[in-house]
């Protein structure tokens, strides 16, 4: 059957709006409507509460402000500013800059940038700006340095291509290092679950279907008045992963919804607080609005994987992540939420009592979000460059038994002018390696076999692998060549630092 999106079935907006400008209009926050379905039934519910608020507080890396500094005397075309050191985008109009949340201070990189820049404006703090030009005619200034407060911008507007998405992929770590992620910090071997969202008070799942939320809709933003302006980047609603643009005045917002943020490792961000009133106008926007923690799914994804499509360990709900500990096997791995429930709750009631207190009035989107978005990967043209592409093959190495006599393998190492010797068995199975400071270190210490002094834990590169990737592998681990393993540990080349910056200098892969 053929449904109407966005009817208004059960009550119309300006219905709603006489009703708050009365005071009776029934408001309860999203958890509290949950539980009162609970109680008293779906359509008893449904018949009687207009409006479902509700609220998240969590990172959103895609949030930035639109700034007017106003034009000094005598003017300057910026070309490049920064902002306490933080550099702000400078492709546009002369005195117009957009500063993006994860953009980080040249000074204090990991430690301040954008989201922390917008904070302190919207706190009441001084900002250092700092601009430079090539001088022009009409605009003769060729550098500036003042201060400014948030009064002082003719208009600062939080402006976010992406932000509050219906729900969200949880992250763990199955590898054995420490991973820094955009998750937060992921311990090795399943040492912890991290999670986004607020479940269900998330805004955008308690209207799953997008029958409410369009351009137009008036929200919570930052503890101000925002509005939805379309729907965010990476919009995917057919897989529960709908996201929204938005944008308010920062001279309205409160530091309290406002907060910059580091992840270790990874950069800066900015938490923002969103809330969003859902009309209860027909029953399968009641029906979302129901939606329970136990009901929103969630996939457990393992981040030790380099992939745009990584593993699920495990599919879960918010339920069982906010309870603090997730079964992952035989294993109970702790889990802790990145958003904050707490400012979540507090942005829902809020929006609550704006609109009680006559405060805050609904607005009819003038379109609805779409609820379908083909969502296409970036597709890499150009061949990448390989470990095979630039590793010393098979027949170029020495391979070396654990019984093997050290001065031999050093004899070996000298006319092959090499520094590593991977170690493999019987079977040609990699069991170890060893490198020419090793082989230094034992004979002036008077060892014998190699098995004496070889490294067993390996780290090790496979063929199809990017050049770059185990280049990181390298810097992390302190170390200056990998072997070249298939699936089952066989040798097939060795890849070093000097591999790799000497013959990609120049190399065109065809």
């Amino acid at each position: 059957m053929n449904v109407e999106r966005g009817k208004e079935e059960l009550r119309r907006y300006e219905q709603i709006n006489e009703k708050i400008k009365r005071g009776d209009a029934i408001v309860m926050t999203a958890d509290k409507f949950v539980e009162y379905v609970e109680q008293s039934g779906l359509e008893k519910a449904a018949k009687e509460v207009d409006i479902v608020t509700t609220g998240t507080f969590g990172a959103m890396c895609s949030s930035g402000a639109f700034m007017n500094f106003g034009h000094s005397d005598p003017p300057i075309k910026m070309v490049k500013c920064w902002l306490n050191d933080v550099p702000a985008y400078k492709g546009l109009a002369a005195v117009d800059a957009y500063l993006g949340a994860t953009a980080m201070s040249e000074t204090k990189p990991f430690e301040y940038g954008g989201g922390h820049v917008i904070e302190d404006l919207v706190s009441g703090k001084e900002v250092e700006l700092r601009a430079e030009s090539y001088g022009t005619d009409c605009y003769p200034r060729r550098s500036l340095e003042t201060t400014v407060v948030l009064e002082d911008l003719n208009q600062a507007y939080l402006y976010n291509p992406r932000n509050a998405y219906q729900r969200y992929n949880s992250a763990t770590n199955s590898c054995d290092r420490i991973l820094y992620t955009y998750m937060g910090t992921l311990l090795p071997r399943y040492g912890n679950i991290t999670f986004s969202g607020s479940g269900q008070l998330s805004p955008l799942y308690k209207d799953l279907g997008l029958e409410t939320i369009g351009f137009g809709t008036r929200m919570f933003l930052g503890g101000g008045v925002g509005y939805v302006v379309g729907e965010g980047t990476q919009h995917n609603p057919q897989s529960g992963f709908a996201t929204i643009s938005v944008k308010g005045d920062l001279k309205g917002m409160s530091p309290d919804y406002l907060k910059g943020a580091v992840f270790q490792n990874y950069g800066t961000t900015l938490y923002v607080g969103v809330g969003i009133p859902i009309p209860i106008i027909n029953m399968r926007v009641a029906s979302t609005a129901a939606l329970r923690d136990e009901d929103i799914p969630v996939d457990v994804l393992d981040y030790s994987v380099p992939s745009r499509v990584r593993p699920v360990v495990k599919k879960t709900n918010y339920a069982e992540l906010k309870s603090g500990r997730v079964v992952i096997g035989d294993k109970e791995v702790p889990s802790s939420p990145l958003s904050s429930i707490k400012i979540a709750v507090k942005v829902a009631e809020t929006l609550k009592k704006w609109i009680e207190n006559r405060e805050f009035f609904l607005q009819r989107p003038i379109e609805l979000l779409p609820n379908y978005r083909e969502f296409k990967p970036l597709k890499i043209k150009k061949r990448e460059v390989v470990v095979k592409d630039l590793m010393t093959p098979l027949h170029d190495l020495i391979l070396a038994s654990p019984e093997d006599d050290i001065k031999k393998v050093a004899r070996m190492i000298v006319e092959k002018n090499i520094d590593h010797v991977p170690i493999i068995n019987r079977d040609g199975v990699l069991i170890g390696i060893v490198t020419t400071w090793d082989l230094t270190k034992a004979l002036a210490e008077d060892k014998h076999s190699l098995k004496e002094i070889m490294t067993k834990a390996v780290i090790v590169a496979k063929e199809e692998e990017r050049v770059d990737e185990v280049a990181k592998r390298m810097a992390q681990h302190h170390i200056s060549g990998l072997p070249v393993v298939d699936d089952v540990m066989r040798v097939k080349g060795l890849i070093t630092s000097d591999d790799i910056s000497r013959k990609l200098v120049g190399r065109r892969v065809v």
